[in-house]
């Protein structure tokens, strides 16, 4: 909000009969309902909106660089640890589900929940229902974990030459590998009888004349061992993770970059905080509205925080809706023309496989073992990956598939002002591509006859990796500054070209981040930050 926007906001709520404190927030007057909420004004170095991958290398790496870092994130913490119950299950799925302010209808159906600063938004546009995490760790605490590098020849046909492959390749993806200590699944757990889903895929696949291969994971994959043991409760060998694993054992950002950043005292993160608006001050700093919630998402204090350095790690949804609403407010109203636009769904497919001919037992061990990565063409390269259903007592006879590609499907956000908001618009035919192209043909050849295949895509367009709507090129460069705004950057999925080379998205946000923080700690510590 504007200066001249905040006074206009003061003076319509004087007139309305409220009081404002000294300090600038507004209360109810004596026998009112609600509690004065006081306001707070801050200075900091450098903030990080989103504590997900792009919010957690940020993070790390200017504590690193000796600089002081505020992190601020919606959603609350998700501490795991052996037989704890930190996360909804998802065949009994409560309020810790769902972000208070989300929209109703996930997966199109309502969900009755008491408001609850929960794991997931689902942010429901023209054609496309986009899903995007809350809570420290961002995405990585709910995603499957599927960590994949692209090929050098998919890379370079649907990422800028500029970003320099080679590199990528020796320094920042075997960087955030490190990091995310990740690992396949041991041949000791696959052949378990929990796992027996994961063998018939790659069995089918492999008659199909694909290509097969393990994935790896950001998983102490010994936590699952130790469950066949008896030794905890299940959580992994039951498929029960799909909404977070209780056990411990997976390297989400929380424990990794975000945990780290934290252990050199340099970095702080404020969980609850919720940005409502960014804006460019006069002298060329930052200014950033915060409400600080509780668990309902109740406002419990304003704050107003300024800073010389802005690093927008909100997500691809959260972050271009604030860009584009501070273009169109004047909050930032030199904005590059491009911001909200470019944006992709990643190609997202989730398919349900219904065999009547083989049987995937029960319950199915996950979260993810195989994949078929098929990538010899860049211009139509997808990949597959068999994922566990959620725990059953019986064999169903199903279980999942996802896949996901390239695609020259884009939509837009469009700035609605009379909900003071940025609205997604996605073409309806935006995945015909994926749908009539190289995904489905594949799955039906890895499922084979006497099958049936349940796209929920098209019963429901949604989409779990959002992607672009700050884009490298035409908004920001590719370190995530943007164009003309001193100071600003963007470093998570806002940033990507709408998808990331027939990969989950994650590995190359992270990969990307670090690339970019390098640049930034090298050149703009000492003249921005």
């Amino acid at each position: 909000m504007s200066t001249i926007n905040r006074r206009t906001f003061l003076s319509a709520v004087a007139a309305a009969g409220v009081t404002v404190s000294v300090a600038g927030a507004a209360q109810a007057k004596p026998g009112g309902r609600r509690a004065p909420i006081p306001l707070t004004r801050e200075d900091h170095l450098v903030i990080v909106i989103g504590s997900g991958f792009g919010g957690g290398v940020a993070a790390l790496r200017c504590a690193e660089a000796g600089v002081p870092v505020l992190v601020l994130e919606r959603g609350k913490r998700w501490p795991t640890g052996p037989n704890s119950e930190t996360f909804p299950r998802a065949t009994a799925p409560d309020k810790r589900l769902l972000w208070h302010s989300s929209s109703p209808n996930l997966f199109g159906r309502p969900i009755p929940f008491d408001p609850y600063v929960g794991l997931i938004e689902a942010v429901a546009g023209e054609n496309m229902t986009a899903l995007c995490a809350a809570g420290v760790g961002g995405g990585s605490l709910v995603y499957q974990g599927m960590t994949l590098q692209p090929t050098q020849a998919v890379f370079e046909e649907h990422f800028p030459s500029a970003l320099d492959w080679a590199m990528m390749n020796r320094v920042h993806y075997p960087r955030v590998a490190r990091m995310l200590q990740l690992q396949q699944a041991p041949d000791a757990l696959v052949d378990t009888p929990n796992y027996k889903a994961a063998r018939v895929f790659a069995d089918n696949a492999r008659r199909a004349g694909l290509p097969v291969s393990k994935i790896p994971m950001p998983i102490d994959w010994n936590f699952a061992l130790d469950e066949t043991r008896g030794l905890m409760k299940p959580s992994y060998t039951n498929g029960d993770g799909a909404m977070g694993v209780n056990n411990g054992g997976k390297h989400s950002v929380d424990v990794t970059y975000i945990a780290a950043a934290e252990a050199t005292g340099l970095a702080t993160v404020a969980t609850q905080h919720n940005v409502t608006g960014i804006e460019r001050a006069a002298d060329g700093r930052w200014i950033v509205s915060v409400d600080r919630i509780d668990s309902d998402g109740t406002v419990l204090e304003n704050k107003i925080l300024t800073t010389s350095a802005l690093i927008m790690a909100a997500g691809s949804l959260n972050t271009t809706k604030m860009l584009v609403r501070a273009a169109a407010n004047g909050s930032i109203p030199d904005l590059p023309d491009d911001v909200g636009h470019g944006w992709g769904t990643n190609a997202d497919r989730i398919y349900v496989w219904t065999s009547f001919e083989q049987e995937f037992g029960a319950p199915q061990g996950g979260p993810v073992v195989f994949g078929s990565l098929n990538w010899d063409d860049p211009r139509s390269a997808h990949t597959v990956i068999q994922a566990s259903l959620p725990p059953v007592s019986f064999d169903a006879r199903s279980t999942m598939l996802v896949g996901y590609g390239v695609s020259n499907g884009r939509g837009h956000f469009r700035y609605d002002s009379a909900r003071d908001e940025a609205v997604l618009q996605w073409p309806a035919d935006g995945d015909s591509v994926i749908q009539n192209g190289s995904i489905d043909p594949t799955v039906r050849r890895i499922a084979g006859s006497g099958s049936v295949l349940t796209d929920t895509n098209a019963l429901f367009p949604s989409t779990w990796h959002p992607l672009g709507g700050a884009n490298m090129g035409s908004v920001c460069d590719l370190d995530g500054r943007v164009h003309g705004q001193r100071g600003l950057y963007v470093l998570d999925g806002a940033l990507m070209p709408g998808n990331t080379a027939a990969c989950n998205p994650s590995m190359t946000i992270a990969a990307v981040a670090e690339r970019a923080m390098d640049n930034i700690v090298a050149r703009d510590i000492g003249t921005i930050i």
